[in-house]
C-alpha cells in the first residue's frame, strides 16, 4: 500500500502562484507515475500533471507553461509549482500514483491511479 498526503493549497489572486506538495509513504518502490487530478463541484475530474519516477513529465494542455511538476525521489515528494493561476484553476488537487507501470496518454483517466491522497482546496480570486 502507499499513503499520499497533499499540503500546500489555499487562496491567492488571479496571476498569483502557490506551490501543491505530495509525500508518498509505504511501498513506493512500485509507483511508476506520480501526479495531479483536480476536481471542481459538478464536474469530472480532470488530469493536470504527472511525471514518470524517472522526471519525464505530462502536462494537460490547460496548464502547460503555466505549471512545473516535479519528484524529489529521495524525500519521495512530488511537487506542483503553479504560476499564472486563474480562476478556473480553482479546484480540490489530488495527489495520485499508480500501483505500477503505465502508458500514459491523456486525458488520464481516473482508473489508471490506484492510489489518492485527501486533496488539498485551492482558490484563485479574480
Amino acid at each position: 500500500q502507499v499513503q499520499l498526503v497533499e499540503s500546500g493549497g489555499g487562496s491567492v489572486q488571479a496571476g498569483g502562484s502557490l506551490r501543491l506538495s505530495c509525500v508518498a509513504s509505504g511501498y513506493t518502490d512500485s509507483i511508476y507515475y506520480m501526479g495531479w487530478f483536480r476536481q471542481t463541484p459538478g464536474k469530472e475530474r480532470e488530469g493536470v500533471a504527472f511525471i514518470t519516477r524517472f522526471g519525464w513529465p505530462t502536462y494537460a494542455e490547460s496548464v502547460k507553461d503555466r505549471f512545473t511538476i516535479s519528484l524529489d525521489r529521495a524525500d519521495k515528494t512530488l511537487s506542483l509549482q503553479m504560476s499564472s493561476l486563474k480562476p478556473e484553476d480553482t479546484a480540490m488537487y489530488y495527489c495520485v500514483a499508480t500501483a505500477g507501470y503505465l502508458e500514459l496518454v491523456l486525458p488520464a483517466q481516473e482508473r489508471d491511479f490506484r492510489f489518492w491522497g485527501q486533496g488539498t482546496q485551492v482558490t484563485v480570486s479574480s
